[in-house]
């Protein structure tokens, strides 16, 4: 059987409750409230009373802050939480606040206007308010912090098409909507129990009267019975409050397209005699009653309405023990909570020697008689020791194990990438060999069209030379040859009777471009006849 000890701390009182759990069967073992001055000595007091030293502690958080994203239902985990963050941040920088100064966490409900969306109920808290809730704690088992509005609805069996309101009129006033079965929205109202305790505190100067005159105060209704002056006395205190907070959940009702068809009234003001008959008068679409846990039972000895003072602790505790929406824990897990439960042992001399034959489950101690304070050192020092072995060699096989796993897909990763790198080399050679075979090809086929291009040239450059020379030859040059020997190359044998004549026509192939790069023989003459040779080549 587990269980927790569960604290709701507002700013003068703490209301607790120690919840035990065995399969579906929950219990609560003790309850109560108390008044303080000093928190540290009031939550060690009822620790003490409560038997809860060892004990998992769960308490409520102080300043929680709500946000409302709209996402879309299609991403995913890591998807969802970047795109949350980056609209917090946003919200952030809106407000002028550090985004770094909060813990956070979310819960994700369907969004009632688009189904292809899903809204985000982000909430916050101030990790410094966080840490002081912390320290209030320090020495005993807190294993979990949770706001009370994911935590209220552990009191009450929700139907999967109930829409109802979770009125909590603690110190200020929490409205959670629970819409299909799921909790769908929060609201906080900055009204609640602290403005009524604090009006009655002028007249009374005691908080706990004051107390204890809110929760024997009867609400008049409209056919209610002529009160007494003392009576009217408290009401003026009470009922302003009341009113404004039933005003706002007449907005909130009426703001929802679905109908809602029950509220649940608790909290310190659900004590006052008729509220649950004055929201009903002033809200007559919905059934309004008080919440009573589900699985507290009637008894003599007991009055339904001392568990209903308490049902915000009783919440927390099964927050505690795992019940409610999870993911809400704001409480980070240390060492010492990774720790199973089998393994803590309490050597505590004041135990029966029955309490003490059984203790952490696999360890079977005889203490039959008194330990002095050297003794239960070793043995705490001993058990630590035990502890940090076990937990060193869970850890190290554990990490061993990781390792080989780890080591075992790079091996496989590298003999894959290593084969695929072997296929891109195959590739390559070949794909090089292509290269070679296309570039000798668009070599042979750019040789092939060159040998074309000048025999096209050639072949019409001799004709034209032709006619070109028969308009500047000189009447008595004779040509004996002309020779295309190589190239664009021309050599040209000419014959005449005057050395001027044949001057004159070698002036001509170059002043008119006929020919570029003219050379000729000095020339010969044999029997009144002078030869020459002229060279140049076609233009």
């Amino acid at each position: 059987m587990s269980s927790c000890l569960g604290l709701y701390i507002e700013e003068h009182l703490i209301k607790y409750a120690k919840v035990s759990k065995e399969r579906d069967n929950i219990k609560v073992e003790s309850f109560g409230m108390k008044f303080y001055d000093k928190i540290g000595d009031a939550i060690s007091q009822v620790i003490e009373e409560t038997y809860s030293q060892k004990t998992p502690i769960s308490v409520n958080m102080s300043e929680e802050m709500y946000n409302y994203f709209d996402m879309f239902s299609l991403l995913t985990k890591n998807d969802l939480q970047k795109a949350i963050k980056t609209e917090f941040e946003s919200y952030c920088a809106d407000k002028g606040y550090n985004p770094n100064v909060f813990e956070t966490r979310y819960a994700v409900v369907d969004s009632q206007l688009d189904k292809d969306k899903i809204k985000i109920i982000h909430i916050a808290d101030n990790k410094i308010e966080l840490n002081k809730r912390i320290q209030e704690i320090e020495g005993y088992h807190l294993v979990n912090i949770s706001p009370i509005s994911m935590s209220i609805p552990n009191l009450i069996q929700v139907g999967k098409d109930e829409n109802s309101l979770i009125v909590n009129i603690e110190d200020d006033t929490v409205i959670t909507t629970i819409m299909e079965g799921k909790i769908f929205n929060v609201d906080i109202i900055e009204e609640g129990s602290r403005d009524i305790l604090s009006k009655i505190n002028l007249k009374e100067n005691s908080y706990s009267k004051s107390y204890e005159i809110c929760k024997n105060t009867t609400i008049y209704t409209s056919e209610g019975r002529e009160l007494q002056a003392e009576q009217q006395t408290y009401l003026d205190d009470i009922m302003p409050t009341i009113y404004n907070i039933t005003g706002q959940v007449s907005k909130i009702i009426n703001s929802y397209t679905d109908k809602i068809r029950k509220v649940y009234i608790t909290g310190t003001a659900a004590l006052i005699n008729n509220i649950d008959l004055y929201f009903q008068e002033y809200l007559p679409d919905v059934e309004c009653e008080i919440l009573k846990p589900y699985f507290v039972e009637k008894t003599r000895d007991i009055s339904i309405k001392d568990y209903i003072e308490v049902n915000s602790a009783i919440s927390m505790a099964l927050m505690g023990l795992g019940e409610g929406v999870t993911g809400m824990n704001f409480k980070k897990k240390t060492f010492s909570d990774q720790i199973p439960n089998w393994l803590k042992i309490d050597v505590n001399p004041d135990k029966s020697k029955k309490e003490q034959k059984n203790l952490g489950g696999f360890f079977t101690w005889d203490l039959g008689q008194k330990l002095d304070k050297t003794e239960k050192s070793l043995i705490r020092i001993a058990v630590a020791l035990f502890l940090l072995v076990v937990i060193y060699s869970a850890f190290s096989g554990l990490l061993s194990y990781q390792m080989d796993e780890k080591e075992k897909e790079a091996n496989d990763s590298i003999a894959q990438t290593n084969s695929q790198i072997q296929l891109a080399n195959n590739d390559n050679e070949q794909i090089k060999t292509k290269t070679n075979e296309y570039t000798t090809m668009i070599q042979n086929l750019q040789d092939a069209n060159d040998r074309i291009t000048d025999r096209n040239r050639t072949r019409n450059a001799i004709p034209n030379l032709l006619n070109q020379i028969m308009s500047i030859i000189p009447e008595n040059v004779q040509l004996t040859s002309i020779e295309n020997d190589t190239g664009t190359h021309v050599v040209i044998n000419a014959q005449s009777n005057k050395y001027e004549q044949l001057g004159y026509f070698v002036a001509r192939l170059k002043t008119d471009v006929i020919l570029t790069n003219v050379v000729s023989t000095s020339g010969q003459k044999d029997n009144g006849i002078v030869t020459i040779k002229i060279e140049g080549d076609l233009p």
